[in-house]
């Protein structure tokens, strides 16, 4: 969508802070034992008290109020009561509704001790995911977004999954445009000002592709390995972006 007006950036706002302050509380609760679906539950109870829906239950009836991908996982994993062990990597994406109007977060994280590489993966991806929404300017073509991105990864060594890709947002969980995280120059299409979307790096030590888990919803890393995952809702303006996630 596209901002019209200080009431609907408001509502956005809103619904931002919301999946904001769910997922660091989540975040926090990360450690070995946990399980996937105790957090699911806390991330679940905290929108209701908000007065925000689930937005995967609303949008596509998924078995959670939350996406928990563990290990090789790397996006829409099912929480389930398989306990977080010590040197994982869990990443937790929250997307909620209020009012109509949508948000979207997530982030990964150590569980315990982890190996230096994979903290060096999820300082990457990180870096990846702030510097290339600071480079999403209106006026400027949206690969912008997968030129920055390509370059951070490089830079540290990982691979960017394929195929997994940022959006539009804010009327609806999923929108356009498809905002990628890999470089295409011949997309001709320009950011503009008020326009709402997630920017979202999957960076991976091993694999470039996923393939789709039996369950139908757990997109699981190819080759194997680990993978990182950070993701805000913004609005594009001409200079600094107005993160409503963060």
């Amino acid at each position: 969508m596209t901002v019209d007006g200080p009431d609907e950036l408001e509502k956005l706002k809103e619904i931002g802070a919301i999946c904001r302050d769910v997922l660091r509380a989540m975040g926090a609760a990360v450690r070995p034992g946990v399980t996937p679906r105790e957090l699911d539950l806390m991330g679940g109870k905290m929108l209701e008290e908000r007065g925000a829906k689930s937005a995967p239950m609303l949008a596509y009836d998924f078995p959670g109020y939350t996406c928990i991908s563990v290990g090789s996982a790397i996006a829409h994993g099912i929480p389930d009561d398989v306990p977080l062990v010590d040197g994982d990597l869990v990443n937790i994406d929250v997307s909620a509704e209020k009012d109509g109007f949508f948000g979207d977060t997530g982030a990964s994280f150590p569980v315990g001790k982890v190996a230096p590489e994979l903290l060096q993966l999820l300082e990457a991806t990180k870096a990846a995911q702030r510097k290339a929404m600071f480079a999403a300017r209106a006026g400027q073509p949206l690969n912008v977004v997968g030129r920055t991105v390509e370059k951070e990864a490089r830079k540290y060594g990982f691979n960017i999954i394929e195929g997994l890709n940022g959006h539009g947002v804010g009327g609806w969980i999923h929108e356009e445009p498809t905002v990628p995280n890999l470089y295409h120059p011949r997309d001709r299409q320009k950011l503009k000002e008020g326009q709402v979307m997630t920017i979202e790096p999957f960076l991976a030590t091993c694999s470039r592709t996923y393939v789709e888990d039996a369950d139908g919803w757990t997109l699981r890393l190819a080759n194997g390995g680990f993978g990182a995952q950070f993701e805000h809702t913004f609005v594009v303006t001409k200079g600094v972006p107005i993160v409503l996630t963060a």
